[in-house]
């Protein structure tokens, strides 16, 4: 059964009514809240946020905190028969790249639930935004003559990195790639990079261009033929950070780019929202600890693999080795099912904080640790929330992808704007071990190498940028009063 709860703003406002569905996973939730606390900050439109009851509280709670809390939310139950998927209600319970994609197919059984609730509205929908990973429910917008919009939650810079992908099919002995001098001429197959016609300037390594399993091939096709059929692409990011790559976009493949990020800055700058609520109560332990360190004038460099992926034990110890042998304070925020307590050899969670660090298990607002002025460095997945985030807060990275699209992320972050370092594994292949050696070797080229000062420079210069997009008049945040005169209808 769907049910909707809200103070019913409608009534009231006849403006454009806009519907938000995200894909049930933080990452993918987190700035299309952002997004809502924004249009209703700015008075640009009424919301109805649309997921599931086992995320319903966390969406009612943000809602609330980023002073939208007049906005709807929509619940769409899983049927008896279909259930929700085997990770539960979130993409968090996933163990991996083939089981996403099965997590993300699952939510087609919500369609007959969406279809009826989004035609028995109070207020007709003007607009629908939708996580590209649902592509089903733009389908069901088009049937009920509500226009919609993509939501990929990435940069410019992936997407068109993998449109070019798709189009040449680098590593593929038919693609002729670009050799590398020690290469055989005479077996393309052993070329060990790719580079795209339209950015000579760039070369990709084909270790970084793994083709994903075939679940997630069949599922992206889905996902590109939806986008295309969509009134455009909303993408949380900004012109001065990646022009270049939303021009192309626009002109090249389309369907239109709506730039209108960093979602969190521009929603801050309606809202007091914090992302936790801890404004309402004591400070958590962990922003303590860096307020310590602030004082102490210590440094930290501060780690987070993202919600998505599972570090196995034998990496987690060579994190930590990698972090005492480089000889900085961190703050390491670990998945709550990175359960052990043996973090490296003589180096157990108790050693760890004994030693003037720090490690979390829990929920942490990563936007406010990163803003905190004792943080100095950022160890991620890379991520897009993660790098954006990263960006605005004016803080240097160590790139380290794991999956999906976050190595096109770090090849951006690296070479393009020069704000942060590569890590590799032993074997050179995206999701291998990592060795504690080249952890200490990045981490200590981004809190003290010679290009640390550089790297800070640039990335303080960047985040000035962010914030003066989403300042009133700047480019985003003219772009999402755009996107909502032009695309809704009401």
């Amino acid at each position: 059964m769907a049910t909707t709860t809200s103070p019913l703003p409608f009534q009231v406002h006849h403006g454009p009514h806009v519907a938000i569905f995200p894909l049930m996973a933080k990452g993918h939730t987190m700035p299309l809240l952002d997004l809502a606390c924004l249009l209703r900050g700015r008075g640009l439109a009424d919301v109805t946020f649309v997921t599931t009851p086992g995320n319903a509280s966390f969406v009612r709670a943000a809602l609330r905190r980023g002073g939208a809390g007049d906005a709807a939310v929509l619940e769409l139950a899983y049927p008896a028969a279909g259930r929700a998927p085997a990770g539960g209600e979130g993409a968090e319970g996933v163990a991996s790249a083939s089981s996403f994609a099965a997590f993300a197919e699952s939510t087609s059984a919500l369609r007959p639930r969406f279809e009826e609730a989004l035609a028995a509205l109070r207020t007709p929908a003007s607009l629908l935004v939708a996580d590209g990973f649902l592509y089903w429910a733009h389908a069901s917008a088009a049937a009920l003559g509500v226009p919609s919009v993509s939501f990929l939650g990435t940069s410019a810079f992936a997407h068109v990195a993998r449109d070019a992908f798709v189009r040449d099919k680098p590593g593929a002995p038919a693609a002729s790639p670009q050799l590398d001098d020690d290469d055989d001429d005479d077996d393309a197959t052993t070329a060990t990079y790719y580079t795209a016609p339209e950015f000579p300037h760039l070369q990709f390594s084909i270790r970084d261009l793994v083709p994903p399993p075939l679940p997630l091939i069949d599922l992206d096709a889905k996902m590109a033929a939806a986008v295309a059929a969509s009134r455009g692409l909303i993408v949380n990011t900004f012109y001065d950070l990646e022009g270049r790559y939303i021009e192309h976009w626009n002109h090249h493949i389309g369907p239109k780019v709506w730039a209108i990020g960093p979602l969190w800055l521009a929603r801050q700058s309606t809202s007091s929202f914090s992302g936790t609520g801890s404004e309402l109560h004591a400070k958590p332990s962990w922003m303590q600890w860096l307020d310590e360190m602030a004082a102490a004038g210590k440094p930290v460099v501060y780690i987070s693999l993202g919600t998505l992926a599972a570090i196995s034990d034998a990496q987690l110890k060579e994190v930590a080795d990698g972090l005492d042998m480089a000889g900085v304070n961190f703050l390491w925020a670990l998945r709550p099912d990175n359960n052990s307590d043996d973090l490296g050899t003589g180096y157990d969670e108790e050693s760890v904080v004994g030693r003037g660090n720090k490690v979390v298990r829990e929920w942490v607002d990563q936007r406010q640790i990163l803003r905190h002025p004792s943080v100095r460095g950022f160890v991620s997945h890379c991520g897009w929330n993660s790098v954006l985030e990263s960006v605005a807060a004016g803080v240097p990275l160590v790139a380290w992808p794991c999956e999906f699209e976050q190595p096109m992320n770090a090849k951006f972050v690296v070479d393009e704007l020069r704000i942060g370092v590569r890590v590799h594994a032993s074997d050179g292949a995206i999701g291998g071990l990592v060795k504690s050696e080249e952890i200490t070797r990045a981490v200590k080229e981004v809190m003290f190498g010679e290009a640390a000062t550089a790297m800070a420079l640039r990335v303080t210069e960047i985040a000035a940028q962010a914030q003066l997009a989403v300042s009133d008049g700047g480019s985003s945040w003219k772009e999402v009063e755009e996107m909502i005169s032009e695309l809704c209808v009401w």
